[in-house]
């Protein structure tokens, strides 16, 4: 066996390179043409003259003249050359692997080596591959422009820098001059291998023909059904030309057409069709059909004028198509490049007038061929997927037949893609597309999803097979061999020992297989045997081949099943063709039937990686990038799609939910009045339809718009079952994922082409909120809608795996903060600014009156009435709506800005203070002299505007209050759990508790919506409004004489004819009620910020606001103290806040440890008004 001279070997080695070379020149071809990547060295302009003179005397240049076009190369050779000599290499490897193709060729020219494609099919398969990649390298070349320019700048710069021009130049110049018309050498150098070439063609006339039968037979015989013929569905798939079964059809016309020779004879051509499930229906890959006349007649085309046989060959290739691919998208019209070539040939006018016969036939039918072909595939391949995928033990015996189908269908679609891309001009169009294709592609999808999913299934079934049939056959087979040499005899057994160790234990044990060094064996042994004076002859032994050939591929289950399902599924040509592959995606999802079918896409995406070669590892990333965008890119729309659906399901539960409110049952409620008491209804204008009604059906086949929604999504959700990831090269792609970040972008973000016009999306368009009108929806109304659309959100687990509950506490949850993740305003901040600047801007000016009786604010009944109604947005019903739609972030975020007003309303305070200081101090020292102080306070100025200013804080701290104690009651229904621990916690403070850790404690029990005895808030906002210039005794100044501001100014409210008291609202129509909320909060934090005794301010304070207050019992005769009762009321409402209540008995103080102590107190101001009243 020394003596086989390693043909197997080497042409193993040349196909890779070849495909390697080939791939290189399809890359310098592409960046060459394409303005964006084109190489900067032939962009510049400085380089023009030069290039133009290099390309226009090529191969000839004179380097050494002083010429001028030549300046250019000479200033920048050594970046010249460095630019350059990638591209050079590239050139010298085409030269390289044509150098090492004539040398085998002719070596097996001189062996005589015979060729069976169903005998040693490794053997001819390679051999006719090698002279495909070949042809191919050399029509890729031919059609590089600028490699004249690139060759010739490279040495002309190697030339000037090292005083001599490179030594593979002449041959490299050569070969371009050679191949500037590259059929007509091409057809020269292949003259003295046109009897083997023609001995590998005749091996096809079993299998070509049967593969090109028209669909009416492939459905006459049920191709790949399991189900025809039940009885025998568990016996194995198999056939004598079982590894031609999965052969690309496309790869076999282009061995025709390249291959066609004068002596190809064609016998009667038997048609096997798939009866049961045992003999198999002819080759099944469509892999190059259309490359087959071009290079054919160009190689060796003497055969078509002698031989009729060739002929029916030959046209029943041309026949199949219009195109052929050369590589990737670069395509060849076989019949233009046909006529070309015969035109200009003597005796060939018959050939061209077939040619142009066969191209009418190609145009006229084959489009409708393969659209039929596509739809029997789609029905076969979703019966086979379907069996399968129920009794999945039967990918063991029937694994051929999804190869086969895999095969047949990877054949359709790139027929498809490469005739779509340039469709003939013909009167059905429609036979070039195909709005199905997703449905196709989905099933291709599934049965490699089984093949992996079962792969031990797959595995242990074959190792059985291959140990306890295989092993037996092959060694019977040898046995029964009359020659058999030593070491032939030595493989061979070699080969029944390795498959008899074979146990199912082994596949338990996970072990794994390796197979290769068998098959390689058998390539060797092929090659060697297939040498025309071999001591051991294959022909002679066709049953040994059959039996080795059905080994392989049994072998292969075990070991090499991803490089099948590779090699039968592969249609990485989309990554070539982005804008078909789009166009085909849009079709399908136009379609209501194909939008289950539509992840296939995405899916198709991971075979990108399949077409890259490590010769050409500059478009690694650029391939990975175009894999990456076109996959996300679709499952972007899938996900859109998707969400528009479930969105639109949500908006209509959302109007039925809307139908179910309070408000609309107004008229009922109205009508049935009427009756009662037994009046005539009042005509409507329009009879509205009660809720429920549109869930009455008269016929179950009368659908609504709901039910295709309802239908829509079910069908769009059932491609996601494909698969639960994708493998994009390292990245791994998780399809739900966009559709959880669609939707979460759709219920709270803005949609870019909505910026314009300023629109909202779904949760914050609910919200109706309009900065100009100040309008917005009532927090209940709001509430119920979101919650009609979380409830229809729930649903959607059920058709996808999604996690609902994530995404919808995500969105919610940017919700309680001002600004979402994108920046975009949120129901938090729409609603903090609206409260902020219509309810409490209103409230501020008495147009709005805080009604502590209802817990609610009102709308006081004047000219200027409101254009809402206050009670509407600020009930307990609507602030525990508000509360669970902000939550405590948000409801923090509207504390903080009411916070801000406050501060800036003591700021106007202190400066109030600031101008009466002088007086304020005379009368805190002479509160006890009447007379006195009745003069002081003529001097005083701006009382009114100081408790109108105290006034507005006892609003925004009373709207504070009710908002807290709502959030209370929501979070206690919420989380009891929780909040159980933060009031223990709160109780837990005593009077001797460090005042940090005490406001600490109260800052987290604020933020759950407990009251607190000293507002943190508040305390925090005054705090931060000292400066580093203000001293503590200032402020400490201030916060004493505003207390004495106040006091003495609480009698002026009774002159005020809208300080009267209302029982029915419980507070004053003015809504200085709200002072004593005011009075005490402010206090309390000014003194806890300034560390001072606030008993004993409070009780200064008492002191000073009972004594002015008496003094209003003196003029009960006047008109203008008409509300000194309602004032009284007033003092006896700071006495009762909860804060006072402790004074009864103790007051807290604050000492210089900072400790809080209890001391007692008198109430004597306090027996001073009861008494009074």
């Amino acid at each position: 066996m020394e003596n086989h001279q390693k043909l197997a070997e080497k042409l193993t080695i040349l196909n890779d390179r070849g495909n390697g070379v080939l791939i290189r020149m399809n890359y310098i071809k592409k960046i060459c043409a394409d303005v964006k990547l084109r190489p900067p060295i032939l962009t510049d302009k400085i380089m023009e003259p030069a290039i133009k003179y290099i390309t226009k005397k090529f191969p000839n240049i004179d380097f050494r003249g002083n010429i001028q076009s030549l300046i250019s190369i000479q200033r920048q050779k050594s970046e010249v050359m460095e630019a350059t000599t990638s591209y050079y290499d590239s050139f010298l490897d085409v030269i390289e692997f044509r150098d090492h193709v004539y040398e085998l060729l002719n070596t097996i020219d001189a062996s005589q080596c015979f060729f069976d494609i169903t005998i040693n099919f490794d053997f001819t398969k390679s051999y006719l591959d090698l002279i495909i990649t070949y042809t191919s390298v050399i029509v890729t070349l031919a059609r590089i422009d600028e490699k004249k320019a690139l060759v010739g700048m490279f040495n002309c710069a190697h030339e000037m820098t090292k005083g001599s021009r490179d030594p593979s130049y002449p041959r490299l110049s050569q070969m371009f001059v050679e191949y500037e018309h590259p059929w007509k050498k091409l057809t020269e150098e292949f003259g003295p291998h046109t009897k083997l070439v023609t001995a590998a063609l005749l091996s096809l006339r079993m299998i070509y023909p049967r593969r090109n039968l028209p669909v009416e037979q492939w459905r006459s015989a049920q191709l790949l059904s399991l189900l025809n013929a039940s009885a025998t569905m568990l016996d194995p798939a198999c056939c004598a030309t079982m590894a031609c079964e999965y052969l690309s059809l496309e790869v076999m016309e282009r061995w025709i057409i390249s291959k066609c020779s004068s002596h190809l004879r064609m016998t009667t051509i038997s048609v096997i069709l798939l009866v049961n499930n045992n003999t198999i229906l002819g080759d099944n890959n469509l892999n190059a059909a259309v490359f087959v006349p071009a290079v054919g007649f160009l190689l060796c085309h003497s055969s078509l004028n002698s031989n009729p046989s060739s002929q029916e060959l030959w046209k029943m290739a041309l026949r199949s198509g219009l195109y052929i691919t050369v590589t990737r998208d670069e395509l060849l019209s076989i019949h233009k490049v046909s006529e070309d070539l015969f035109d200009g040939i003597k005796g060939y006018g018959k050939r061209v007038a077939d040619i142009k016969e066969c191209r009418d036939h190609a145009i006229a039918h084959s489009g409708a061929l393969h659209r039929e072909r596509r739809h029997f595939l789609r029905g076969a391949l979703k019966e086979l997927a379907t069996v399968l995928e129920d009794e999945p033990g039967l990918l063991g015996p029937k694994a051929l037949f999804v190869f086969m189908a895999l095969s047949f269908s990877r054949d359709e679609v790139q027929w498809l893609v490469r005739h779509s891309e340039n469709m003939p001009k013909i009167k059905q169009p429609e036979d070039y597309i195909d709005n199905q294709m997703a449905e196709l592609l989905f099933h291709m999808e599934k049965l490699k999803g089984l093949m992996r999913k079962y792969h031990y299934v797959v595995q242990r079934y074959h190792i059985q097979y291959l140990a306890q049939f295989d092993a037996l056959v092959l060694n019977d087979t040898i046995q029964n061999m009359h020659v058999c040499p030593e070491e032939e005899s030595v493989l061979l057994s070699s080969f029944v020992s390795t498959l008899s160790v074979l146990s199912v234990k082994q596949v338990e044990s996970k072990e794994e297989f390796d197979f290769r060094a068998v098959r390689l064996d058998w390539l060797r042994l092929q090659a060697y045997t297939s040498v025309n004076k071999a001591p051991l002859l294959i022909k002679d032994y066709p049953d040994l081949a059959k039996v080795m050939n059905m080994i392989q591929f049994h072998t292969k289950m075990v070991d090499a099943t991803e490089e099948l399902l590779q090699e039968t599924s592969n249609v990485s040509i989309f990554c070539f063709y982005p804008r078909v592959f789009e166009k085909m995606f849009c079709q399908s999802s136009e379609q209501m039937t194909m939008k289950r079918y539509l992840m296939a896409f995405p899916s198709v995406c991971s075979h990108f990686h399949w077409c890259r070669h490590t010769l050409c590892p500059e478009e690694e990333e650029a391939i990975e990038k175009r894999s990456l965008r076109s996959c996300v890119t679709f499952l972007e729309q899938i996900a859109s799609q998707t969400s528009a659906i479930m969105l639109e399901i949500c908006a209509e539960q959302c109007n039925l939910n809307d139908q179910l409110l309070p408000k609309h049952c107004v008229e009922a409620i109205s009508a049935a009045r009427y009756r009662k008491q037994k009046k005539a209804v009042p005509k409507r204008r329009v009879q509205k339809e009660k809720p429920g009604g549109e869930s009455l059906r008269k016929d179950r086949i009368i659908t609504t718009n709901m039910d295709k929604m309802h239908l829509m999504l079910t069908e769009i959700c059932s491609s996601y079952s494909l698969c639960s990831d994708i493998l994009v090269y390292e990245h791994i792609i998780v399809p739900t994922e966009f559709l959880s970040s669609h939707l979460e972008i759709r219920l709270s973000e803005y949609v870019e082409w909505e910026k314009a016009v300023g629109k909202y999306v779904i949760i914050v368009r609910m919200a109706n909120y309009n900065q100009t009108t100040q309008e917005i929806a009532r927090p209940t109304e709001l509430l119920a809608g979101v919650t009609a659309y979380g409830a229809s959100l729930q649903t959607l687990p059920n058709y996808v795996t999604v996690d609902m509950a994530r995404l919808l506490k995500n969105v919610l949850l940017q919700q309680t903060q001002p600004l979402d993740s994108r920046g975009v305003p949120t129901l938090t901040n729409f609603y903090t600014n609206w409260y902020l600047e219509s309810l409490l801007r209103l409230a501020s000016n008495s147009l709005v009156v805080h009604c502590p009786a209802m817990h609610c604010f009102v709308n006081q009944i004047s000219d200027n009435n409101p254009a809402f109604r206050a009670e509407e947005f600020s009930d307990i019903s609507e602030l525990r709506a508000l509360a669970e739609l902000l939550g405590p972030y948000g409801l923090k975020f509207l504390s903080e800005n009411l916070m801000w007003h406050v501060t800036s309303q003591v700021s106007e305070l202190k400066k109030l203070v600031v101008e009466n200081m002088d007086v304020l101090v005379q009368m805190r020292n002479n509160f006890d002299k009447a007379e006195e102080m009745a003069n002081l306070k003529r001097m005083l100025t701006g009382g009114e505007n100081l408790l109108k200013r105290m006034t507005i804080i006892g609003v925004i701290l009373s709207f504070r209050w009710m908002a807290q104690d709502c959030l209370k009651e929501v979070l206690q229904k919420h989380c009891p759990f929780l909040m159980g621990p933060i009031e223990s916690l709160k109780d837990c403070i005593s009077p001797d508790t460090d005042i940090k850790v005490t406001l600490s404690v109260f800052e987290l029990a604020s933020a759950a919506g407990m009251s607190c005895d000293v507002d943190p808030a508040l305390v925090s906002a005054i705090r931060s409004m000292q400066t580093d210039n203000t001293s503590i005794d200032t402020e400490y100044k201030l916060s004493c004489l505003l207390l004495v501001f106040i006091a003495v100014s609480l009698p002026s409210l009774a002159l005020d004819p809208n300080s009267s008291y209302s029982r029915e609202h419980g507070g004053h129509n003015n809504n200085v009620h709200c002072l004593a909320l005011a009075i005490n909060h402010v206090a309390a934090a000014m003194l806890t910020v300034q560390n001072k005794n606030i008993e004993q301010h409070l009780k200064e304070f008492l002191l000073l606001a009972s004594s002015a207050l008496l003094q209003l019992g003196k003029n009960e005769q006047k008109a203008e103290s008409k509300n000194r009762e309602s004032v009284y009321l007033l003092l006896h409402m700071v006495r009762s806040h909860r804060f006072h209540e402790m004074l009864h008995g103790t007051v807290w103080k604050v000492n210089s440890a900072t400790k809080l102590k209890f001391i007692s107190t008198s109430r004597v101001s306090f027996i001073l008004i009861e008494l009074h009243l």
